[in-house]
């Protein structure tokens, strides 16, 4: 027996831009969904994230994160200075830290969160975006490669430490993912299993029936317990899941539209377009228009 009282991490993050930028009018960009989190901690000025159910004001001394896949528009009407981390999630069970909340938060900062991004930036220079503030630029898998390599090339003690104040800032936004919806933190072990089991199988046939027999539960008693654990339907979960899939392919290769569907599950083009269309508000191509490198002007909110 172990003597220790030890809460195993079954979450990780990689550091992919950290930066201090002043920005102006130009930050104006709409239909924004990244497949990574996002983090700002506002010093000087106002701006906006306006998300699906409402509109996030920007203000001095507060701390704002935008978890991955989360459809937002970004805006600045004069003039907003910002510190900035975006991060890349992994997951042991494949299941995000904020899978129960998916839309922008908002907590009060104190000095040690405004240390924690200086102390960050001090470790790791040079990991600003310096291409464009235009997520449709530097949302680009090459890009991503490039700075997912830089990780590899600093000492363990700088990684650690770059771990370290990650999952300090992380942790100012879990209590609200506590309590969101009124629901419990835990997921039954059986509801665990099948949701994991999704993730790892977006590209084969994955049924209500299937997944309730796999963990030995009636079909209805399995749909009731999953939905009452995570707020949505086993079937509406797998689209979720495979629409996230299918947004990355988008926004990160060249695969054809056909090959995209196929890799994310859907039966057949036609239906992946709908249900692409029904979630993002973007057709599969206006989606991956957006996301063309230097070829985005920038919509107008």
């Amino acid at each position: 027996m172990n003597p220790f009282n030890r809460r195993a991490f079954t979450h990780a993050f990689s550091l992919l831009h950290v930066d201090h930028v002043r920005l102006d009018k130009k930050w104006n960009y709409s239909h924004v969904i990244s497949p990574y989190f996002r983090i700002y901690y506002i010093d000087e000025g106002d701006g906006q994230i306006i998300g699906a159910r409402e509109k996030i004001v920007l203000e001095p001394g507060f701390l704002y994160m935008v978890p991955s896949f989360t459809l937002c528009h970004l805006k600045c009407p004069d003039y907003l200075s910002q510190y900035f981390l975006h991060l890349f999630e992994y997951s042991a069970e494949g299941i995000s830290l904020f899978e129960y909340r998916r839309e922008v938060m908002k907590v009060r900062a104190d000095q040690r969160d405004i240390a924690a991004f200086k102390r960050l930036l001090e470790i790791n220079p040079g990991r600003g975006i310096n291409r464009s503030d235009n997520p449709k630029v530097y949302e680009k898998n090459v890009y991503y490669e490039h700075y997912q390599e830089l990780n590899n090339l600093v000492s363990d003690a700088v990684y650690y430490e770059t771990q370290g104040i990650i999952f300090q800032l992380i942790s100012r936004f879990l209590e609200s993912v506590r309590s969101a919806a009124g629901r419990s933190a835990h997921v039954p072990p059986k509801i665990l299993d099948s949701m994991n089991y999704v993730q790892l199988h977006l590209s084969e046939e994955l049924t209500v029936r299937s997944l309730a027999k796999r963990v030995n539960l009636n079909e209805d008693h399995f749909s009731r317990l999953f939905f009452k654990s995570t707020g949505k339907r086993p079937a509406s979960y797998i689209c979720s899941k495979r629409i996230e899939l299918a947004q990355y392919l988008t926004a990160t290769t060249n695969y054809s539209f056909a090959e995209i569907a196929e890799r994310a599950g859907f039966e057949n083009v036609p239906y992946f377009f709908k249900m692409f269309k029904k979630v993002t508000t973007l057709t599969p191509g206006e989606y991956r228009k957006r996301h063309e490198l230097f070829s985005y002007a920038g919509d107008k909110i």
